[in-house]
Order: structure tokens, then C-alpha cells, then sequence
């Protein structure tokens, strides 16, 4: 039987950590070893943005893991423990967290990706009202830039299509401005609608 069958047999069809019905998917939980069953869970895509941090937490959200940290398949409560530690300075998560009993394996496996570590705040890339950039937006610029290395000058009002995120820092954006690519700091830019 195929896995994504499995998973939606065993969920109900619903999101393993808050139920939601819409937009499934199967979420391998890292770190993974090959294509094994207990390994994935069936969640939603706003839990997965969440735990991916691709999206600013939303504690609202999260009330779910009261029920679903009692799940019986390891996965949802590896991931159940370790969404409980980014939100350990709220009383809700930190009462759940004394209440939770992982054994020494699934404990091993919840610290493994150091994720508990963290805490509810994401790092994201947002322009200079604070509106959040994917890869593939156009932004506007906000102010002349001066290219370094280059006798570019990027002028105010240029719009910049299709930027990629840098990845190891949020105030940095790449784009194409005159066919030449370049790096911009993402308080200089503004997301078109």
C-alpha cells in the first residue's frame, strides 16, 4: 500500500497535529533514513509552513498540540514536542512540556535538528512596511542604489522581477536590475500587489 494512503487511513484524513481537513501532505520528519512510515506524518500546509518557518508563528494555532501530543505514532509527538519548545516562554506550552513524556529514542530523535533550541520567532524576509517576500515576488525600489563594483545606479521606482531569497540572511534579496544581477537590502524594497 502506498504511503500517503497509509497516512491518510491512519490520520482520518485530517492533519495529524490540528486536524485541519484541507491541503494534506505528508510531511517527512528530519532527520529521515529512507522511506519509512513512522517517520511521516499527514499535516496541513499552515503547520507545515510553521514548522518549516517559511511563516511567522501563530500560537492560536498551535492550542492544537494539546490533543495531539497524545497521539500514539512517534512522529507527531517528536513534532508535537519540539513546536511546544519554540513557544516554552508561554505558560500554555511550558505546562504541556512538564505534562509530555518522550522515551530515550524518540527524545534522541526530537533533539537531533537542534530545533528545540529556538524560540516562536522566524526569521523572514520582509520589504520595508514589513510585508513578507517569497522568491519569484517583484518588488519596487524605494531609494537610488549605487551597485558596488559596478557603475550601475539603480534607480527609485525600478521595479526588480522575480527576486530570490538569500538564504543564510533575511535583509538580502537578489535580483536583476538592467540584465546585470545584484544583491539588495530588503529595506530598500517594496512588494507589488
Amino acid at each position: 500500500m502506498k504511503i500517503e494512503k497509509q497516512l491518510q487511513e491512519r490520520s482520518g484524513n485530517q492533519c495529524e497535529l490540528c486536524a485541519a481537513t484541507g491541503d494534506l501532505q505528508i510531511y517527512e520528519v528530519p532527520p529521515t533514513s529512507g522511506n519509512v512510515t513512522d517517520r511521516e506524518i499527514y499535516i496541513c500546509n499552515t503547520c507545515t509552513a510553521q514548522i518549516e518557518k517559511r511563516e511567522e508563528l501563530d500560537a492560536k494555532h498551535w492550542n492544537c498540540l494539546t490533543s495531539s501530543m497524545w497521539s500514539e505514532v512517534p512522529a507527531v509527538q517528536v513534532v508535537a514536542w519540539r513546536m511546544l519548545n519554540r513557544f516554552r516562554n508561554e505558560s500554555w506550552a511550558a505546562d504541556l512540556l512538564e505534562m509530555m513524556y518522550l522515551d530515550e529514542d524518540m527524545m534522541t530523535w526530537a533533539k537531533a535538528t537542534g530545533d528545540h533550541e529556538g524560540d516562536a520567532g522566524v526569521d523572514l524576509h520582509k520589504d520595508c512596511n514589513g510585508n513578507i517576500l517569497v522568491g519569484g515576488d517583484t518588488v519596487t525600489l524605494i531609494k537610488d542604489l549605487d551597485v558596488k563594483g559596478s557603475t550601475l545606479n539603480a534607480k527609485i521606482g525600478t521595479a526588480v522581477r522575480n527576486i530570490r531569497l538569500v538564504h543564510d540572511n533575511t535583509e538580502q534579496i537578489e535580483g536583476k536590475v538592467d540584465g546585470q544581477t545584484i544583491v539588495i537590502l530588503t529595506k530598500f524594497v517594496k512588494k507589488q500587489s
